[in-house]
C-alpha cells in the first residue's frame, strides 16, 4: 500500500516506519506523501487507537530532508513544500488518537520536527536530536522553529537553531524534548507500553485532552473556555456514567468510546 512506509497492526496500535535505511530514512516526497496517507488511515479506522512512528534500522529515526530535492525549487513551491509538511505534521498534533514517537539513532531537521509532532517521544539511548538547517543556508520550515520553543523554550531553542548542534537523548529528555529515555532492545516495548495503558482510558476524553492542550499554543483561542466546553460534553457520554460506575463499584472500566 505504501512505497517508503511499513505498517503493522499490533494490539490496536499501528506501528509505522518509514523505510528508507539506505538514505537514513530521509524524508522525500514520496514519504511525505505516504505519511499523509497513513494518518488518514490512523483517524479512519476503528480497529487502530494510537499509533507509533518510528525509523527502519538502527541508524536513523529519520536523519532529515532529502536536500538533492531542493537543488532546483523556487521561493513559491518552497513555500508549497513547507505548507505539506506543515499541513501532515499538523495533523499529527491534533489527532484524536494518540501517535508516540520511538526514536532510533538521529532524528535531525525534518525527523527532529515529525517527533515533535507527535503526542509522546520515547527515545533509545543512541538517539541524536537536532535542527541543523542553518548548515545548508535554510531554517526549518514543517512547525520545528514553534514546536521546539514549545517544548524546550525559547532561549535553548533558538540556541539549538542557530548552532545547529545535535544533543543526545538523556539530554533532551533533561529539557523535556523527550519524555523517556530506553535501550534500543527495549525501545519499541516501552513505546507501547505506554500506549497501552492510554488504550485502557476513555478514547473521547483522550481526544478532549489533545484539544485542550493544543489549543493553549492558540493566540485566538482561549484554552480555559476550550477546557470549559469539553469537560461539559464529557457529561453527554456514556463512557463519563462508566467510569463513575467503575470507580464506585471498585472495577476496571469498560470504556465504549460513546
Amino acid at each position: 500500500m505504501y512505497k517508503t512506509l511499513t505498517t503493522t497492526l499490533n494490539d490496536g496500535i499501528l506501528e509505522v516506519a518509514v523505510n528508507r535505511p539506505d538514505k537514513m530514512n530521509a524524508l522525500n516526497q514520496d514519504v511525505m506523501k505516504d505519511l499523509g496517507l497513513v494518518i488518514d488511515e490512523i483517524y479512519k479506522r476503528d480497529d487502530v487507537y494510537s499509533a507509533i512512528i518510528t525509523g527502519t534500522g538502527p541508524k536513523a529515526f529519520i536523519a532529515g530532508a532529502d536536500i538533492a530535492e531542493f537543488l532546483t525549487l523556487s521561493p513559491n513551491q518552497g513555500m508549497e513544500l513547507a505548507k505539506r509538511g506543515q499541513v501532515i505534521f499538523q495533523r499529527i498534533e491534533v489527532s484524536p488518537k494518540p501517535i508516540a514517537a520511538a526514536v532510533n539513532g538521529f532524528a535531525l531537521g525534518g525527523g527532529c520536527e515529525l517527533a515533535m509532532a507527535c503526542h509522546i517521544r520515547i527515545a533509545s539511548d543512541n538517539a541524536k536530536f537536532g535542527q541543523p538547517e542553518v548548515n545548508l543556508g535554510i531554517i526549518p520550515g514543517y512547525g520545528g522553529t514553534q514546536r521546539l520553543v514549545q517544548l524546550v523554550g525559547k532561549g535553548k531553542a533558538l540556541e539549538l537553531m542557530m548552532t545547529a548542534d545535535m544533543i543526545g537523548a538523556e539530554e533532551a529528555r533533561q529539557l523535556g524534548l523527550v519524555n523517556h529515555v530506553t535501550t534500543p532492545a527495549e525501545l519499541m516495548d516501552k513505546t507501547r507500553s505506554i500506549l497501552r495503558k492510554i488504550h485502557a482510558k476513555a478514547p473521547l476524553a483522550i481526544a478532549k485532552v489533545v484539544k485542550c492542550v493544543n489549543d493553549y499554543f492558540k493566540e485566538d483561542v482561549d484554552g480555559f473556555e476550550t477546557e470549559m466546553q469539553e469537560f461539559a460534553k464529557c457529561f453527554a457520554t456514556s463512557d463519563l456514567h462508566e467510569g463513575a460506575a467503575a470507580f464506585v463499584e471498585k472495577r476496571p472500566a469498560n470504556f465504549k468510546g460513546e
